[in-house]
């Protein structure tokens, strides 16, 4: 059930204790009688030109930065007029500043002897006292302020942290009786006054406040609703009861009367009957959205400790979201509460549709569905996924890559290069590295199959730069040049990479072997290309091919030839050289 007033407090007030600390030792206030005002002293002419120009050379320094020698001419100001609670004031700032609290002290103290009248001056004293820890000092400021100042709310409110502070809850109700009589009643007036009666244990004089409240404003069923509350949190059901019923009776619809139902019912032990009004309340489309979705969080946290509630839960989510119009914010959290509990991607699919529907622009809905594409393999579900992200996602750059990725395996590579050539122009600064390598990478790809290899292998290098250790950008760099017999020593080199990075990797091993092949390195060349038969079960027609050609130059005819007609066999992949080796029985350079 939802606490209107549980946590109420002078906020303000205890802010401004927590502000105050780190004065010396904290120490209980000594009872020490005001210090003596000075009398004044009548300055000649002379003397007041000169204390004056001092004075205000002094601000400007101060203004300038320059504290020290500000501190200098504050000081020769003061001698010239020691009754002067301005140069006092001033003194005492620098006196705190330099952590010299005695000195800070005396001066503040004269400064306010000099001058009982500027507030300003007694506020900062009294703060003054609260980082000195001398409670007793600032109360009594305080007190003297309340009477002497009343038209400023300040020392009642910090006087009123003091007595808290002290537990003199007696002196908090005078505090807040004062406050209430200058500002009129107000609902954070009474319900403070009601915390403080309550922890007095005056338990009459608590429930009186709040039923001032209801007689003070008949009509607002709000404060019939704070009583009601009141009541239940301090076993008052009948009285609670009568006071929900009389707002229900006035407004059957008000979904706050059917929340405190929800909470009587549920504090009366009848949990089938709480859990009808509150779904009740959920869907009343005049509960506001925050309190909604609050009520929701609750909800979750209670069926995680009790399973049985969840089949509770999710039907309530699923009323909620059908009715759900203006924004997905209930979608939302029902979405990620499916997630958590890690139900099929199939029952979670709706909902995250459904919030795009609300809110196209969700990136977080997108995403989630996107995942869900990408692991199913499903390419063009996920083109529907990201081709609107585009207009309302434009800064992701995920969305570009994905896309470009879908357009590819979709055998659309026209789109997936313009896809990509438009995501790379979104990359910052910011972008992580390896997305930006990757898109280069798989432009580079497309490229080369499009046979414009010049701009391919300018892609690949622009890959590279933005991540060097690229794998697979090192991988088909380094292959694609040894297909074209050129830069081989830069083909080598970019593939020992893969190699050192992925011994096992039958791929790079192969791309590594066909270089040293075509450096003419043959015994080398075997030893790795052995290395891609023992890690590669399965391999294709160009691996096997290449197999057979490695062979053939190591003097091993017989074996090259068996490779070739397992390459022959194994289908697409081979080059148009392959009927010849094996009809020639020799390897034939294309």
């Amino acid at each position: 059930m939802k606490k209107y007033f549980s946590n109420i407090r002078l906020g303000v007030v205890m802010l401004v204790l927590a502000v105050f600390s780190g004065c010396g030792a904290s120490r209980k206030a000594q009872k020490q009688p005001a210090p003596a005002q000075p009398a004044e002293i009548s300055l000649s002419a002379d003397e007041q030109r000169k204390f004056d120009y001092y004075l205000v050379e002094a601000m400007r320094l101060k203004r300038n930065g320059s504290y020290d020698a500000s501190l200098e001419l504050l000081r020769h100001c003061l001698s010239i007029d020691p009754t002067s609670a301005t140069v006092l004031y001033q003194l005492a700032h620098y006196y705190a500043t330099l952590n010299m609290p005695e000195k800070a002290k005396n001066a503040f103290e004269k400064a306010v002897a000099l001058n009982p009248d500027n507030f300003w001056y007694k506020q900062t004293l009294a703060g003054f006292y609260l980082k000195c820890g001398l409670m007793d000092e600032a109360t009594r400021l305080y007190e003297g302020m309340v009477t002497q100042f009343p038209k400023r709310n300040e020392p009642l409110v910090n006087l009123m942290a003091l007595y808290e502070r002290a537990n003199d809850y007696p002196g908090v109700v005078r505090a807040l009786n004062l406050l209430e009589r200058k500002e009129g009643k107000s609902e954070m007036i009474t319900m403070q006054k009601f915390r403080i009666y309550l922890q007095m244990d005056s338990i009459d004089n608590a429930f009186r406040e709040i039923e001032s409240l209801v007689k003070e404003y008949p009509n607002d069923s709000r404060y019939k609703l704070l009583l009601a509350e009141a009541c239940l949190d301090n076993n008052r059901t009948d009285e609670a009861l009568a006071a929900i019923r009389e707002v229900l009776a006035e407004e059957p619809d008000n979904p706050q009367a059917q929340l405190a139902m929800a909470g009587y019912a549920q504090q009366m032990g009848n949990d089938s009957l709480h859990n009808a009004l509150t779904e009740q309340a959920l869907l009343n489309q005049r509960l506001d959205n925050q309190t909604r979705m609050d009520l929701m969080r609750q909800l979750i946290i209670s069926a995680e400790q009790t399973p049985a509630d969840t089949v509770q839960l999710l039907s309530v989510f699923e009323k909620m979201t059908a009715a759900e119009k203006e924004n997905a914010d209930m979608s939302m959290l029902y979405a990620q509460y499916m997630i958590t509990k890690k139900m099929p991607p199939a029952r979670v699919k709706p909902i995250l549709w459904h919030i795009l529907k609300l809110e196209p622009d969700n990136t977080a809905a997108r995403l989630q569905l996107l995942s869900y594409a990408v692991s199913d393999n499903n390419y063009k579900e996920a083109i529907d996924i990201c081709s609107p992200a585009l207009k309302y996602n434009p800064d992701v750059i995920e969305f570009y890559y994905y896309l470009g990725i879908s357009y590819y395996q979709n055998e659309q590579s026209d789109e997936a290069l313009a896809t990509f050539s438009k995501g790379a122009e979104m990359i910052t600064s910011d972008t992580d590295k390896k997305l930006a390598s990757d898109f280069y990478l798989l432009m580079g790809d497309i490229y080369h199959e499009k046979g414009k290899d010049e701009m391919a292998y300018a892609a690949y290098d622009s890959s590279l730069v933005y991540f060097p250790e690229n794998i697979a950008a090192l991988n088909n760099y380094a292959y694609y040049l040894s297909l074209e017999k050129k830069n081989l020593d830069k083909a080598e080199e970019m593939s020992y990479k893969t190699v050192k990075a992925e011994p096992q990797n039958a791929t790079y091993l192969d791309t590594y072997a066909w270089i040293l092949f075509e450096k003419g390195r043959y015994a080398e060349a075997k030893l790795y290309m052995d290395q891609v038969l023992l890690n590669d079960k399965e391999p294709g027609a160009a691996v096997l091919e290449h197999c057979g050609d490695i062979y053939y130059m190591n003097g091993l005819h017989d074996e090259a030839l068996e490779f070739w007609k397992k390459a022959k066999e194994a289908g697409e992949g081979a080059s148009k050289m392959l009927d010849r080796k094996i009809k020639q029985k020799k390897y034939i350079a294309e």
